[in-house]
């Protein structure tokens, strides 16, 4: 596929006096950052919050910040920023970043195309001695991706989190977050310093790629994004009773298992009659036990996700899906248990920056269009204490959290001097 507009029209549109950032030399970061956890076998990138190979890429960030002469640092949540002054001296902050942590077997764009492209943008603010009316920094938060339940990034700068959650938190293998920080040499209750003020940050800017397929199928180059989908996040157990798989007859069995494949069957009818449009849920890491053949499953632990847009559907939606477990337990004799892991609740976008956004997408002769996002970001909990916004640029295929993962070098390009743009029109004096 080929970006719509054409290469002619797209560098005409830009004037010749005009900022722009250095594809180049954006390229040549995401491939060195991209090389920090991968995995030669699979292709993948292995990033997860609070790993050698996280530490490692902060520690490369800063490196570049410094590099960059802009001003370094790092919080108790492990938040990296860059901060670039204003000639003002003023004391609040402009965000534009994304994160740095990934999924297992990731690829190399969803969160560090974010970072590096700010990184970017105040490169070429710096080196052109652009005034500037507002200081901005470079943002790369931890733990986007929800090892330990929610955003611990985000969520710590916006104090979302308490002694109690710190002690709690633990990931799907049942790892703590107080031992994987101490691991890296970090205090966990330092998380609690990195609240800052909501009089301090003004604003908040992401890149990201779309992470799914509408942008690409639609030979559409940018999205700006209007809102972002809430989502809760369980951890289910069904709890049944094992026995001999030969000699217990199929009438009667309490088969944990099946009770789950049911109530996975229910999801599609829970979603059309309690959620919006635009509603979604997904089961993930099931863990039989015993996990034999030769024996009736007598307990099966899973993972639901639920997402929408409105705070009163998801609420809908969670009820729905008790009830499902309930009935479906009492019919099969089961009982179920579930904890809420995480609870996000879905954020708008501000109506000014996307407006922003739109009006600079036009001058650079790009297409775009309006669109939610379905996938969670960290503008969900800036967006609350300040003014938020986001751009999306396609994903070759909608595919994302994948070693396929990638986006045409000329969207990247047009993302980022987008976002150039837009954060001049904001913050430039």
């Amino acid at each position: 596929m080929t970006v719509k507009i054409t290469r002619q029209k797209y560098e005409r549109s830009i004037s010749s006096n005009s900022p722009r950032i250095s594809i180049q030399r954006l390229e040549n970061d995401i491939i060195e950052l991209g090389r920090i956890g991968k995995n030669d076998q699979d292709g993948g990138v292995y990033r997860p919050a609070f790993s050698p190979a996280d530490m490692e890429a902060r520690k490369w960030l800063t490196h570049k910040i410094s590099e960059a002469r802009l001003q370094p640092s790092m919080d108790g949540a492990a938040n990296v920023f860059g901060l670039l002054k204003s000639k003002a001296e003023k004391k609040k902050s402009f965000l534009v970043g994304s994160h740095l942590d990934s999924v297992p077997c990731a690829g190399v764009l969803d969160g560090p195309l974010g970072v590096l492209a700010a990184l970017e943008c105040l490169r070429v603010i710096k080196e052109q001695n652009i005034p500037l009316k507002e200081n901005v920094e470079l943002i790369a938060t931890s733990d986007e991706e929800g090892r330990f339940g929610g955003m611990l990034g985000s969520e710590a700068i916006c104090g979302a989190w308490s002694p109690d959650r710190i002690q709690k938190a633990r990931d799907i293998h049942g790892i703590y977050l107080t031992d994987a920080m101490k691991n890296c040499g970090l205090d966990p209750m330092n998380i609690l310093s990195a609240q800052r003020s909501r009089q301090s940050m003004i604003g908040f800017l992401e890149l990201h790629i779309e992470q799914g397929p509408i942008l690409y199928q639609k030979e559409i180059d940018i999205g700006i994004v209007e809102s972002i989908s809430g989502l809760f996040h369980w951890q289910v157990v069904l709890i049944g009773e094992s026995n001999h798989s030969g000699t217990t007859p199929m009438l009667g069995r309490k088969d944990a298992f099946q009770g789950m494949c049911e109530f996975s069957g229910e999801i599609p009818r829970i979603i059309e009659e309690n959620g919006t449009d635009d509603a979604r849920a997904t089961i993930g890491m099931v863990q039989v036990r015993p996990p034999s053949a030769h024996t009736v499953p007598g307990r099966v632990e899973f993972s639901l996700v639920g997402r929408d847009f409105t705070p009163d559907s998801l609420e809908e939606l969670k009820l729905a899906f008790r009830k499902a477990l309930s009935a479906i337990s009492r019919r099969r004799n089961l009982m179920f248990e579930f904890e809420e892991i995480a609870k996000i609740m879905p954020t708008t976008c501000d109506n000014a920056f996307v407006n922003i956004i739109e009006n600079e997408a036009k001058n650079m002769n790009c297409s775009h269009m309006r669109m939610p996002s379905g996938a969670g970001h960290d503008g969900q909990f800036f967006g609350r204490y300040m003014p938020a916004g986001m751009i999306f640029i396609p994903s070759l295929h909608g595919v994302s959290h994948s070693p396929d993962e990638w986006s045409s070098l000329e969207h990247i390009e047009m993302g980022a001097n987008l976002l150039l743009q837009s954060l001049l029109q904001i913050v430039g004096s």
